[in-house]
């Protein structure tokens, strides 16, 4: 029997990289999922890599989409066992180029439209059920341009903490599962003009095992957090970065 059989989850930003590959790994170990995506021919591309999934149309940033899509999944499931909130804008910046615009978007997909969803989903969570949400090892660290998206993953990592405490009681735990430079699509939207291999090679040289991360790797990260294996995890970060954000 699979470690997440008979559980529904939901991941957000699933049409790629790490959600693509996570939501391979929770149907391999029995789960019923659903992914979302705001691209819709990549949605089609993505049932049509996966088979037996539900795709659902959301823009992570959205509010009036987090509160739909909490309906939708009220209507095709009795419950939700795993929550797995993935989506997010990776866009880094000098200070001098943000503004306010751009600023909201991120923060709109990264933080503001997580927390809402997580309401919208409330009465559907299980108890026990798993939240897992997406950190980042920039949390940790100074690295230059990330100043915004940074600020967006410490403050979802925080979110894992308050909001286990407030909702520990009705058996939903929230962890965070934070990558270090691994090797998705999303990685060549980092480079604001810099040739995409010079830029790979930048990245990886932060990484003291010197080498970029998987999405194999992330995702079994994930299917840990998702299943009853991590029961006693509440409120962590589980940092898989090849050594980025300690040593």
């Amino acid at each position: 029997m699979g470690r997440l059989e008979g559980k529904y989850a939901l991941i957000t930003g699933g049409t790629s990289g790490i959600g693509l590959e996570t939501a391979r790994q929770f149907i391999a170990e029995g789960a019923t999922v659903a992914i979302t995506g705001r691209n819709k021919q990549g949605l089609l591309e993505a049932k049509e890599a996966l088979g037996n999934v539900h795709i659902i149309h959301s823009e992570a940033g959205d509010m009036g989409q987090q509160r739909e899509l909490g309906k939708q999944i009220a209507q095709l499931w009795p419950r939700l066992d795993v929550l797995y909130i993935n989506a997010g804008d990776v866009t880094h910046r000098a200070l001098q180029d943000w503004d306010e615009s751009a600023y909201d978007r991120l923060m709109n997909t990264n933080l503001k439209g997580p927390y809402f969803l997580i309401q919208a989903l409330l009465p559907l969570l299980a108890n026990p059920s798993s939240v897992i949400v997406c950190g980042s090892v920039s949390a940790r660290i100074g690295l230059p341009q990330s100043s915004v998206y940074a600020a967006s993953k410490a403050a979802i990592l925080s979110l894992a903490r308050t909001l286990s405490g407030e909702l520990s009681g009705r058996g939903i735990r929230v962890n965070g599962l934070s990558p270090g430079p691994t090797e998705t699509p999303a990685l060549g939207k980092l480079g604001n003009g810099v040739a995409e291999d010079a830029l790979r090679d930048d990245i990886r040289a932060l990484v003291p095992i010197g080498r970029l991360g998987t999405v194999l790797e992330l995702a079994k990260g994930a299917v840990f957090l998702a299943s009853d294996e991590s029961a006693f995890m509440v409120g962590s970060d589980l940092l898989m970065d090849g050594g980025v954000g300690n040593l």
